[in-house]
C-alpha cells in the first residue's frame, strides 16, 4: 500500500546461532512413503477457493459483534511503564472505553452533528479507542502524522475544519504552538489525562469516566446511532498538508469491505496475534492492522518503538506481522548475516533444499528445523505480509523457505487500502497479489508487453477527494455505470490474474520503504525562491552505490539569470550560482519533514520539454537522465 511516511528501521540484534543438523534434531522423523501417499491426496483435494467472506456493511457491525464474542478474551497489549510487562485489555474494556468516550463526546462535549476529529500520537491504546469511537458513532476521524512539522500540522487542521483534537502528550508542544491560530477548534483532549474540563482543554481519561458513568446511569444515546455504510466517516491527507495535498474522503462500507475482501484470501483466528509496528495513521495498518483483527477476535502486541522490535517479538509472540519492505529486508539481511557468521550458511542452504524437496511430497518439516530462526521472532510467527513498496522476490522466497507463509497486498489510501492481495492458498512470491474477490482489476491500453496504467474497480475505493471534485473526476472514470479509479501505476496481469507492478505513471515518487513525496508540493515552496525560473523534483537512483534501491530527492533547476544578476552581479561562474541556489533549497529543505529534503541539485541550461498547456513533461525529462 503506497503512502507510508518516513519508517527509519535501526540495527537488530540477534543472538549467535547454532542451528542444528537435521539429523540433530529429534522431532524430525520421515516415513517417505507415507509422505509421498498424503501428498498426492493433498494435490487430489487442494483448496484453490476462496475461503467463505465476512459481509460487513460498516466498522460499527464489526465491533458490536466482537465486544460481545469475544469480550473475555485479550485485545490489545501494550506497555503502558516501559520498564514493565505488557498489560492486557480485553474486548469487554476496549467495548466499554468506546461506548464511555462516544457519549462523553455527545453529552459533555456537546459537538453537534458530525464533528471533524483530529487524531495526532503514535501507536497507543487511546488512539485505538479514538478512532473506533468516530467509525461507530457521529463524527469524522481525521487520523494525522505525529510527524508533521508544525507549519503543516496547522495547515490539517485549518483544511479539515478539525472541531476537536485528541492528542499524544508527546504531542503537547505542537498542539500549543498551534493552538493560538486555530480559533475553531473547540476542545483539545490530551490522551490518559484524567483533567477535568477547563475551557478547551479536557482529559481523554476523564471523558472515558465521565461517560461510562452516563451509560451506568442508562444513558445508551451512543449505542443507539445507526451508521449509515456510505457516510463519510474517516479523512486522510495523502500527503503532507500543503494546497495541493489530496484529502481522502472513505466511508465506513470501504473500511467495512477491506474486512471482507481479506477474510475470502486469508484465515485468521482468535489464537492469532498482530504485531503493531507501522504507524495507525496510515490505511494499511489502520485498517487490517487494527479493524481486521477485531473482526476475526484476534488480538494486537503494540511496538514500543522500532528499536525494541526484536525484544517484543519474543516477549509477545505474535502469529502476524504487517511490514513495509525495509523492515523485511533487515530482518533478512540481520538473520542471514549472523548465520554467515555462525559459519552456518552451507548448513542452512542444504536444509533449506531438503525441506523445499520434503514439502513437495506433503512433509512441511520447515517450522522444526528452522526453529531457532522462528524463535527470534518470537516463535509463533506464522504470516508476513509486506505492502507499500516493491520487494525483492529472493526475499519473499527466503521467508516461505524457513516456513512462514509471505503475502503481498497493493493498495492506496483511495481504495482503502485493499486492491489485491496474495491468497495464502496460492502464493506467488514477487506479485503484487490478486484482485481481492469483491474487486477487479484491468490495465489500461496495454502495450506489446501487457503493461499499462491499473485501473481499479472496488467497493473499498473512496468516496472521493475532500472538497476537489475536479481531483476526483481525474482519477475516477465511470465505464458503463461503474466506478473505476486510475492508479497511476503501471503493470501487468498474469494468465492466473495476479498483477506485477512494474512502474509509476503519475508524479509521487515512491521509496523503498514506502514514503510518497508528492513533487508539487515541494516545487510550490521552491516557486518562492527569486532566484529559480522553473524546477522540476524527481527521485534519482544513486548512481555511485547501485545496490542502494533508495531514491535521491533531487531538482532540476533553470536559474533566473535576471534576478540573479540583479543581486549579485553579472558574469557569475556555474560554481556561484550552484552555491547561491543550494543555499536558498538549504531553507525550503527546513521547512520539509527530513525524508522529502532536496539532497541533489542539478543546474539546467536548456529549456523543459512541455505540453501545449505549457506543464513540464516530466516523462521526457526523466528518459534523459538515461541516455
Amino acid at each position: 500500500m503506497r503512502g507510508l511516511r518516513d519508517f527509519k528501521v535501526p540495527d537488530f540484534k540477534f543472538p549467535k546461532l547454532k542451528m542444528k543438523s537435521m539429523a540433530e534434531i529429534d522431532e524430525v522423523k520421515v516415513n517417505y512413503e507415507e509422505a509421498l501417499k498424503k501428498a498426492q491426496e493433498n494435490e487430489a483435494k487442494k483448496e484453490t477457493k476462496n475461503y467463505t467472506p465476512t459481509n460487513y456493511k460498516t466498522i460499527q457491525e464489526v465491533f458490536q459483534k466482537a465486544i460481545k464474542e469475544y469480550a473475555k478474551k485479550e485485545f490489545i497489549l501494550e506497555k503502558f511503564d516501559p520498564k514493565g510487562k505488557y498489560a492486557e485489555v480485553t474486548y469487554e474494556q476496549f467495548g466499554e472505553d468506546v461506548i464511555g468516550f462516544g457519549t462523553a463526546l455527545m453529552r459533555k462535549l456537546n459537538l453537534g452533528e458530525n464533528p471533524r476529529i483530529l487524531i495526532l500520537g503514535e501507536t497507543t491504546y487511546h488512539w485505538y479507542v479514538s478512532y473506533m469511537t468516530l467509525l461507530c458513532g457521529n463524527g469524522i476521524a481525521v487520523p494525522t502524522d505525529k510527524e508533521l512539522p508544525d507549519n503543516e500540522l496547522l495547515n490539517v487542521i485549518k483544511r479539515s475544519r478539525a472541531d476537536v483534537i485528541i492528542y499524544l502528550d508527546k504531542k503537547e508542544e505542537s498542539v500549543k504552538k498551534v493552538m493560538p491560530n486555530v480559533p475553531n477548534v473547540k476542545y483539545f483532549v490530551k490522551m490518559y489525562s484524567e483533567e477535568a474540563i477547563e475551557g478547551k482543554n479536557v482529559g481523554m481519561k476523564y471523558l472515558i469516566e465521565e461517560g461510562k458513568a452516563l451509560v451506568s446511569n442508562g444513558d445508551d444515546s451512543y449505542s443507539k446511532i445507526k451508521v449509515v455504510p456510505e457516510e463519510f466517516k474517516v479523512l486522510l491527507f495523502t500527503s503532507g498538508t500543503t494546497s495541493s495535498a489530496k484529502g481522502v474522503m472513505l466511508s465506513s462500507k470501504n473500511l467495512a469491505e477491506n474486512v471482507n475482501a481479506v477474510s475470502a484470501y486469508v484465515k485468521l483466528h482468535p489464537s492469532d496475534r498482530f504485531f503493531s509496528v507501522l504507524p495507525l495513521h496510515h490505511t494499511y495498518e489502520s485498517t487490517i492492522g487494527f479493524l481486521l483483527p477485531i473482526a476475526c477476535g484476534s488480538s494486537i502486541a503494540v511496538c514500543q518503538g522500532l528499536k525494541h522490535i526484536v525484544p517484543n517479538l519474543q516477549e509477545t509472540k505474535p502469529t502476524a506481522l504487517l511490514a513495509v519492505p525495509l523492515l523485511i529486508e533487515n530482518l533478512y539481511r540481520k538473520i542471514n548475516a549472523n548465520i554467515k557468521k555462525s559459519k552456518k550458511d552451507g548448513l542452512v542452504n542444504s536444509m533449506i533444499h531438503i525441506t523445499n524437496a520434503l514439502k513437495v511430497v506433503g512433509v512441511d518439516i520447515k517450522r522444526k528445523v528452522f526453529a531457532e530462526i522462528h524463535e527470534n521472532l518470537g516463535g509463533n510467527l506464522r504470516i508476513i505480509v509486506s505492502a507499500a513498496a516493491p520487494i525483492d522476490a529472493k526475499i519473499g522466497k527466503w521467508v516461505e523457505d524457513i516456513g512462514i507463509v509471505f503475502l503481498q497486498g497493493y493498495g492506496l489510501t483511495e481504495t482503502a487500502p485493499i486492491a489485491a492481495l496474495t491468497p495464502e492458498f496460492m502464493p506467488k512470491v514477487g506479485s503484487a497479489g490478486k484482485a481481492v474477490f469483491t474487486a477487479e482489476l484491468k490495465i489500461a491500453s496495454p502495450n506489446e508487453n501487457g503493461e499499462g496504467e491499473v485501473l481499479i474497480k472496488s467497493p473499498t475505493l473512496m468516496l472521493g477527494y475532500y472538497e476537489d471534485k475536479e481531483a476526483t473526476d481525474e482519477v475516477i472514470e465511470e465505464i458503463e455505470g461503474e466506478r473505476w479509479f486510475h492508479s497511476g501505476d503501471v503493470g501487468y496481469l498474469d494468465k492466473d490474474g495476479f498483477l506485477y507492478i512494474t512502474g509509476r505513471s503519475k508524479n509521487v515518487i515512491v521509496t523503498q520503504n514506502g514514503k510518497n513525496i508528492y513533487p508539487e508540493e515541494i516545487e510550490l515552496l521552491l516557486s518562492g525562491i527569486s532566484e529559480i525560473k522553473e524546477c522540476m523534483v524527481y527521485g534519482k537512483e544513486d548512481e555511485q552505490d547501485k545496490t542502494n534501491k533508495e531514491l535521491i530527492i533531487s531538482v532540476k533547476v533553470i536559474p533566473n539569470t535576471e534576478e540573479l544578476e540583479a543581486k549579485y552581479g553579472k558574469d557569475l561562474p556555474d560554481e556561484k550560482i550552484r552555491e547561491i541556489i543550494w543555499e536558498k533549497i538549504k531553507e525550503v529543505n527546513k521547512k520539509l519533514t527530513s525524508y522529502k529534503a532536496i539532497k541533489n541539485l542539478e543546474i539546467k541550461k536548456d529549456e523543459f520539454e512541455k505540453t501545449t498547456t505549457m506543464k513540464i513533461k516530466r516523462y521526457a525529462e526523466l528518459k534523459k537522465n538515461n541516455q
